[in-house]
């Protein structure tokens, strides 16, 4: 007998799993602001970022400058409003069977893609297949986030998914092998958006330059390292909108050249800035300060499998060396505070019992010496060369850290790439320590602890980059993934990151409210938690 689901929320209390509370406001019309849908429409925006996409097939990208930007293309089937609460998208409603192991979702009809071919149960069907299916013709890639979730790929032992099946044209069935706590979460990441299957058979590999769905803004062109034009989709299924005509990503990447470029017109909208600058933008007319709700972390990673970092006397002695809070006060700007746990205190489950690694420079020679490297090593320390929601000037920061390891006999020579690069290296384990950081793209803590730190995704290209590969961790990890009951599911998680502090893979440096400055003519932009910016709703009252 099955029952039915119609309010996600609602269903989540059921079981049990109790979303995070953001802090944001429905969207509303500035005061002054255009009156009529007629007087929102058109114009182009310009949005300033430090970095370019890697590629925009969302399946196959884990870093947020591809995904802000296919998020506008491409749409999931269920997604999180500011609240981080799950709402419907191309799925509108779900039954569940009474066991938790099949799905059936109801899809949104009269939706097309933007090649003006049919939405239907059928085209997420061939995603799934694409995206599970290593003997699949299209499945061309890394695929990186599909394993993290679901356990491998077809045919692994521990692969999730028993089948995906297409029971009428707009009703789609789900078949689980176990039943998974935050699956309804899966569905509403971005990176499982769900692409044209026209378009995948006709570019193949290339999907990644010639991305192609049903969101609020079609593909345009892509000037590398420089812009990302998207259009207006003209058939968009949500009537009256967009607003816009085009959104322009534009790489500048400078934090004081980008902030400029607003004050100058260039640009309607700056992410990624100094957080010193934060006054100067308060204190300059037609342009405001915007603050993302915190749901990130900051942390330099250790190589676990170079020496002398496969020693957690040595990852100790380093994670007392170096000066968080001080750190936070010389670059954030009151815009974050000293970080603990691999998750955001914004979350639950986050542990505050864990005890700190305070600063302590002869602690940290002592445990040093007591490792055998009295007289310290030489190393290097790797940073990406733009700024990230974390890490507002990374090389600052590097600089600092550089400064705190030579007090106890460590010379760390700092490698700078750019962002792709830099993604490309520290996946393939070219560093020996590494300036890393995450933003939450589902509000549970399975998203921050899984894919960074499990054993199964330590595996080149890893995104786990520290190579921790406990055991006992990932055992404790994938037993809460698979508990329905929250509380017991914090009880897990909270022994989990009492063995990563102990285990110190990583040295955790600050939890942040990231700084954004906009145009005072830009209307209804709401910075998202997860960085999932939808420019839907957004207007230009000039």
């Amino acid at each position: 007998m099955e029952k039915k689901v119609r309010n996600l929320f609602y269903f989540f209390i059921a079981f049990g799993i109790v979303l995070l509370a953001g802090c944001s406001s429905d969207n509303t019309e500035s005061e002054g602001g255009a009156s009529s849908e007629d007087d929102k429409s058109g114009g182009t925006l310009v949005y300033g970022r430090g970095a370019d996409s890697v590629s925009l097939d969302p399946i196959n990208v884990t870093d947020g400058e591809s995904i802000r930007v296919t998020h506008n293309i491409y749409e999931t089937l269920l997604e999180y409003d500011h609240n981080l609460e799950l709402q419907p998208k191309l799925a509108t409603e779900y039954t569940s069977s009474e066991d938790g192991l099949t799905w059936t979702f109801q899809l949104r009809e009269g939706v097309k893609f933007h090649d003006g071919t049919d939405f239907n149960a059928e085209a997420v069907v061939f995603n799934f297949e694409r995206w599970m299916d290593p003997e699949n013709p299209y499945h061309e890639g890394d695929f990186p986030y599909y394993p993290f979730l679901y356990g491998g790929f077809k045919g692994d032992e521990n692969h999730l998914i028993e089948s995906v099946t297409a029971t009428d044209e707009h009703e789609l069935e789900i078949v689980l092998k176990r039943k998974t706590a935050p699956f309804l979460s899966y569905l509403a990441i971005s990176m499982f958006g769900i692409a044209s299957p026209a378009a995948i058979e006709q570019y193949g590999a290339g999907i990644g330059e010639n991305p192609v769905g049903t969101g609020p803004f079609k593909f345009e062109e892509w000037n590398r390292n420089n812009t990302i034009t998207l259009s207006k989709n003209e058939d968009y299924w949500m009537e009256g909108k967009p607003y816009l005509d085009q959104v322009i990503y534009q790489v500048i990447p400078e934090n004081s050249a980008r902030l400029n470029a607003l004050q100058t017109g260039e640009i309607d909208i700056v992410d990624g800035m100094n957080a010193s600058d934060t006054t100067i933008v308060e204190d300059t007319d037609g342009i405001e300060l915007l603050k993302r709700p915190s749901f990130n972390i900051g942390y330099m990673a250790f190589n676990m499998e170079k020496e002398p970092f496969d020693d957690p006397l040595v990852r100790k002695a380093i994670n007392m060396a170096i000066d968080k809070e001080e750190i936070v006060d010389a670059f954030y700007n009151g815009l974050a505070d000293p970080a603990t746990s691999p998750l955001p205190p914004s979350l639950w489950s986050h542990d505050e019992s864990l005890e700190k690694y305070d600063y302590n420079v002869e602690e940290a020679k002592k445990l040093l010496a007591e490792a055998g490297l009295e007289d310290g090593f030489t190393t290097e320390l790797h940073t990406m060369s733009n700024p990230r929601p974390y890490l507002p000037e990374p090389m600052k920061i590097a600089e600092a850290i550089q400064s705190d390891l030579a007090e106890i006999g460590i010379t760390a020579e700092i490698v700078s790439s750019e962002w792709a690069t830099y993604l490309e290296d520290t996946k393939n384990g070219k560093h020996s320590m590494a300036m890393y950081g995450w933003t939450g793209v589902m509000a549970d803590p399975d998203n921050f602890l899984y894919p960074n730190l499990s054993k199964t995704n330590a595996e080149v290209p890893a995104q786990n980059i520290a190579f921790y590969k406990s055991d006992e961790f990932t055992s404790l990890i994938t037993e809460a993934r698979e508990t329905i009951d929250q509380d017991k599911r914090t009880e897990l998680y909270q022994e989990a990151q009492q063995l990563f502090q102990e285990d110190a893979p990583w040295v955790m440096l600050a939890y942040t409210t990231p700084p954004l400055a906009q145009s005072d003519y830009v209307e209804d932009y709401n910075p998202h938690p997860m960085s999932n910016d939808l420019m839907t709703d957004v207007y230009l009252s000039n």
